[in-house]
């Protein structure tokens, strides 16, 4: 995904892909919006507000209730699911507004990114900023976004008949799939920059290429376990560490069958899963950084190598932290925060042992 840009030296009249800093400024902007939507999103979850609103209307869902009357069609429509009679039976209108607010928010903020990434492209595409390839990966970034809002209705769904809440393979989706748009639009906004970024490492090898990348890929699967431990509300359970039941490996890892279905569906093993995958990136990101503290001649790849180990270490204390606090809300939306962040700064790492590797 680098963006090749021509040097004036090469006597060639091939145009940049990309003209101008506010290519990157805008891409910084989006992507900035779009770990803001990650955090409303979580913050949605934790307050039980998802299934406020039973419809989705992409155009006219973005006016709320105006009125007494169009409050009270709204309440009365979150009365038909199953998450008002069993959890919330004889909760106030005012009440009702608190959850309906935050599920209000986090679509407006949606469709609010599809505007801000949107309109600014087909400027910058029809004045010729972004061309070629470059523009195409916007446009990809851009269906992306239009899919993820699909997503989150497909989600949504899945809690309005049988359920109380929503399907944590559906939730896992969801919130991958945000961070997949927020990783594509770092590395988009790096590619941006002016004349690209020039890498001096020349030592990198193969082996630390392959460490970097398996970092991301590990980075991206423990963003999952810990979407299922969110929907299934296992860091209600366990609250305890670094023991679970007294034990480092407790009792009912696999006491459902099929066997394949505890990775999924076991509040036990989806905990210890996330537990023992978070050891595990930690553990390699701090070999990786030491491996390039040894034998590193360009100080940026240190440094991103560094911020990452950091960003990794502080997120699991983090975890540990609102695990055993039980997931208040301020610490479960820091929590999804941080993870936000690791996948972006893994993005930095990436795309920097990219651009060296290719030096």
């Amino acid at each position: 995904m680098a963006v090749s840009i021509s040097s004036p030296r090469d006597g060639a009249d091939i145009q940049p892909a990309v003209s101008g800093n506010a290519v990157r400024v805008w891409l910084w902007f989006c992507a900035a919006l779009v770990f803001a939507m990650i955090v409303v999103g979580g913050a949605t979850r934790l307050t039980d507000s998802g299934l406020s609103i039973t419809e989705w209307q992409p155009l006219l869902g973005a006016i709320p209730p105006l009125n007494d009357a169009d409050w009270h069609t709204a309440f009365e429509k979150y009365k038909g699911i199953p998450q008002y009679s069993v959890m919330n039976a004889g909760m106030s209108l005012e009440d009702f507004k608190a959850i309906y607010w935050w599920e209000w928010a986090h679509r407006f903020l949606g469709r609010f990114i599809g505007l801000a990434f949107g309109l600014p492209f087909l400027f910058f595409w029809m004045s010729g900023r972004v061309r070629g390839g470059f523009a195409l990966k916007c446009l990809g970034v851009f269906a992306l976004g239009g899919l993820q809002g699909f997503i989150g209705w497909y989600m949504v769904k899945s809690g309005l008949v049988d359920r109380v809440d929503v399907s944590q393979y559906r939730l896992t989706l969801h919130l991958i799939t945000a961070f997949a748009i927020l990783s594509l639009l770092v590395w988009l906004a790096l590619g941006a920059a002016p004349g690209g970024e020039r890498i001096r490492f020349l030592n990198v090898t193969p082996a630390q290429r392959l460490t970097a990348i398996a970092l991301f890929v590990l980075i991206f699967v423990q963003s999952a376990l810990g979407a299922l431990v969110a929907g299934l509300n296992a860091g209600l359970t366990y609250n305890t560490w670094p023991l679970m039941d007294g034990k480092i490996v407790p009792d009912g890892l696999f006491m459902q069958h099929p066997w394949y279905i505890n990775f999924f569906e076991n509040i036990t093993t989806v905990q210890f899963d996330h537990r023992m995958v978070a050891y595990a990136v930690v553990t390699l990101g701090l070999i990786h950084f030491v491996t390039l503290v040894r034998s590193a001649d360009d100080e940026r790849i240190v440094r991103s190598g560094a911020l990452l180990a950091v960003c990794l270490v502080a997120q699991m204390a983090l975890g540990v932290w609102t695990l055993v606090s039980v997931v208040p809300l301020s610490l479960g939306l820091a929590h999804q925060g941080g993870a936000a962040i690791v996948i972006a700064v893994a993005t930095l790492h990436l795309h920097r042992i990219a651009s060296a590797s290719k030096a």
